[in-house]
């Protein structure tokens, strides 16, 4: 989901802040992207254990060292070949379905408290952009549902309607700081009237990068870091 931008030329910054949103356990209650890989290998006719055997070697690749980056690198490898227009289609599927079994459990997918914030920023017309390791396939519904004004994620390289396996580069860590900081200077917005929302150490370099940022749920390096600033903390439970 592209980010509308301002008119071409130099903007000037202006007092019009965004918000910047992680989505994983940051909006939803599941990390996208391995909840879309077991849907979507299921949709596709494979058998549960290929599933298990392709997360298995991620997790072991992580607990190996490998550094995160490049565990999104090999995630992203799953799909070569695949069509772009049929990911998109599996995860909009894929995000009806998790929804409603989330419903029908009594719960809910989305995390009640950032959600809430959320839905305040677009009420005072807060510019919303949600930033993300995972991709398209996932971030658009949950984009469009939000309505966020604009979904960044990492960007699969597509050939001839086809992912070749390789990315643009992962949008973790310092890449969502540099994203949310051209986001904000393209929309001649003053950084430091921004706001970002994360739950997980990675995300440090982009609540930085802003105004105020503020800490979804009990990472302990994030935790660290707000005592320190006075950021504020959100509850993680999903509603209801």
């Amino acid at each position: 989901m592209p980010l509308t931008l301002a008119p071409a030329g130099a903007p000037t910054a202006v007092a019009a802040p965004m918000a910047f949103f992680d989505v994983d356990e940051t909006l939803i209650a599941v990390k996208s992207m391995f909840s879309f890989l077991r849907f979507h290998l299921e949709r596709r006719g494979e058998r549960p254990e290929t599933y298990d055997a392709l997360v298995g070697q991620l997790h072991a690749d992580a607990a190996a060292g490998t550094p995160r980056h490049e565990i999104n690198r090999r995630y992203y490898r799953l799909f070569a070949g695949e069509r772009a227009t049929e990911l998109a289609a599996s995860g909009r599927a894929w995000f009806e379905d998790a929804l409603r079994g989330a419903a029908e459990a009594g719960g809910s997918l989305l995390l009640a408290e950032p959600v809430a914030h959320l839905r305040a920023h677009r009420a005072r017309g807060t510019a919303v952009v949600l930033l993300s390791g995972s991709f398209f396939a996932c971030l658009d519904p949950v984009a469009e549902l939000l309505g966020a004004d604009g979904a960044l994620g990492t960007r699969p390289i597509v050939r001839r309607g086809e992912l070749t396996g390789e990315v643009v580069g992962p949008m973790i860590g310092g890449r969502k700081a540099r994203a949310a900081t051209a986001a904000a200077w393209l929309r001649g917005a003053d950084l430091d009237a921004c706001l970002a929302y994360g739950d997980h150490a990675s995300d440090l370099p982009l609540l930085e990068a802003v105004g105020r940022g503020l800490v979804v749920g009990a990472d302990p390096v994030l935790a660290e870091a707000a005592r320190t600033r006075g950021w504020q903390f959100l509850d993680a439970a999903p509603g209801h």
